[in-house]
């Protein structure tokens, strides 16, 4: 599909990207890159090929072909769970919830759970997003003519989203606290050891992971509190009008086939899982989006049309997501240039083969979704922003687009983050202009997520 979506005046620019490796790192390389941006270890040939193989201390391999990606994700999901690497990262904040688990454990809670992100349900969060989005909008007028960092206020926006879907009509908590909080657990143990890389087991200590005992205790204790508290709450307030919330749904969910429902240490698991994950990868996305739209004023001033021919000077609504397709293009854009879980991990149970290549059992096998959604065997000008490639979904091979994972273990909240993504988008394109702050172009950085480092710089300025 020819691109239609460079900017004015300079058709050769791009996004800013990661540059991939080029001459083998060796263990200690590696690890300083990995330690400093997961990104770096990308070889150059992950964008040109099917599969690369390595060893370092462990053997591994990289996929970037469709149908090897389906059979992992999809027909043998039981023999790839995830890696060691991974849990080792995030068991200690979210336990074995819907993220970790694996087999039945991971079954009975996807079952119970499923029904909590149906499209009622989540349809019924959106006035939650869409003041949100209000907030966010009085809070870029409030600043004038000075320079937004968007990563930042996306960050606060959609942390207001998760909390108020999260303990509507609870008592009151600290909202800076909590993602001081989660901030500081990806910083302490977010990042890959010297041990992880050499494959040690599980039971040796990592460092880092140590060193976030405090952190993890304020936000486990922020969880439990607040199933406490609702479970406490009198009969008169637990009768009242107010719709359910997420904690609500998630006391309610039931796993229909045994009947379980979930403890409260499952119940503050997922919690947290929820409350890490709904705000940080839908803040990102908006983030990268926002600078995507500044950097090609064309797309935004069409996507702002969109938005202000239907809106009329409103905010965006659920009813309105379906009404944005342009809008929605920029977000699934976005996704494959920028995404949040830019590299997935999984552990080969039983010998295997992928595009002809070996797999033993206990091998790492890697998805690089940055390195696949940037594929030149799958995409036309793969590091070209180009909204319109999606117009036609159709167009788009199934296991070539994987921003949200895909198989049984497709993210449960996908349809939640869009509808937030577009929501506010949306709403914010149809209030301001943003352009770029010179000088401060951000770098794509991945340590658990793929953030903005040194931020998204905009200007914003209110329309009339």
């Amino acid at each position: 599909m020819p691109d239609t979506s460079a900017p004015h005046g300079d058709t050769a620019a791009l996004p800013v990207r990661v540059p991939l490796v080029t001459a083998p790192l060796g263990l200690f390389g590696s690890l300083r890159a990995a330690r400093r941006n997961v990104l770096e270890i990308l070889p150059e040939l992950a964008v040109r090929q099917p599969i690369v193989s390595g060893k370092m201390g462990i053997r591994w391999h990289m996929v970037m072909d469709p149908q090897a990606i389906r059979h992992i994700l999809l027909e043998a999901v039981e023999d790839y769970p995830k890696s060691d690497v991974t849990k080792n990262l995030l068991r200690p904040a979210i336990g074995d919830s819907l993220f970790i688990a694996e087999g039945a454990h991971w079954r009975w809670q996807r079952r119970a759970v499923a029904p909590v992100f149906s499209h009622r349900n989540v349809s019924g969060l959106a006035p939650m997003m869409s003041d949100a989005a209000d907030r966010a909008s009085a809070r870029l007028a409030q600043a004038g003519s000075r320079a937004v960092n968007m990563a930042d206020e996306m960050v606060r926006a959609t942390f207001e989203v998760i909390s108020d879907v999260t303990f509507s009509g609870g008592k009151s908590f600290d909202r800076d606290a909590v993602h001081r909080a989660i901030d500081a657990y990806i910083a302490e143990a977010g990042k890959v050891s010297l041990l992880d890389i050499l494959g040690m087991p599980d039971w040796i200590p990592r460092p880092g992971r140590l060193m976030s005992t405090r952190t993890l205790k304020q936000m486990k204790a922020i969880a439990d509190d607040a199933i406490t508290s609702r479970r406490d709450r009198p009969p008169s307030e637990r009768a009242s009008e107010r719709p359910d919330d997420l904690l609500d749904l998630l006391l309610g969910a039931e796993d229909r086939e045994t009947e379980r429902r979930m403890n409260d240490a499952e119940l503050a698991d997922n919690l947290l899982t929820f409350i890490v994950a709904g705000h940080e990868t839908t803040a990102l996305t908006l983030g990268w989006a926002l600078y995507l739209c500044a950097f090609d004023p064309a797309v935004q001033e069409t996507a702002r049309n969109e938005a202000r021919t239907l809106l009329q000077g409103r905010t965006a609504t659920a009813e309105d997501v379906p009404n944005l397709p342009l809008t929605r293009r920029i977000i699934d854009e976005t996704l494959r240039l920028y995404p949040p879980a830019a590299l997935v991990s999984r552990t080969a149970r039983r010998a295997d083969t992928l595009c002809g290549r070996e797999i033993r059992a206990g091998d790492t096998v890697m998805l690089p979704i940055y390195a696949l959604h940037r594929n030149q065997l799958l995409w036309d000008e793969p590091d070209r922003f180009a909204p319109a490639r999606f117009a036609d979904r159709k167009s788009i091979e199934r296991y070539a687009y994987l921003p949200f994972g895909d198989g049984p273990r497709i993210c449960i909240g996908a349809s939640f983050a869009l509808q937030e993504a577009v929501i506010i988008l949306a709403t914010l394109l149809s209030r301001f202009d943003f352009t770029a702050v010179p000088g401060k172009s951000p770098k794509p950085v991945m340590i658990l997520t793929l953030r903005a480092e040194g931020g998204v710089w905009l200007n914003a300025r209110p329309l009339d």
